[in-house]
């Protein structure tokens, strides 16, 4: 985004913000949603659809190779993070 766009970006949203700035309902609702977003740009975990199906379909090619590890028939969790070298 070049800094003229940006510019004209936060010039919109400053125009649309004091457009609903008289209503307490609708700004109470704009600061829950930016308080969402901001709880979303601050998640390291939160991913793309695409990254999401991209990041399965790594792990199908590694499991197709024989990298990856699979639960034996009857095992627990716990024996099978010991079996992989947890201590538990």
């Amino acid at each position: 985004m070049t800094a003229v766009q940006y510019e004209a970006m936060n010039v919109q949203l400053w125009q649309n913000i004091g457009a609903i700035a008289d209503s307490e309902l609708l700004m109470r609702r704009l600061a829950k949603y930016v308080a969402k977003l901001v709880k979303e740009k601050n998640d390291p975990t939160l991913m793309t659809k695409e990254e999401y199906f991209a990041m399965l379909d790594e792990a199908e090619q590694q499991a197709a190779r024989g990298e990856g590890v699979a639960m034996l028939s009857g095992e627990d969790l716990t024996d099978f993070l010991r079996r992989n070298g947890y201590d538990i």
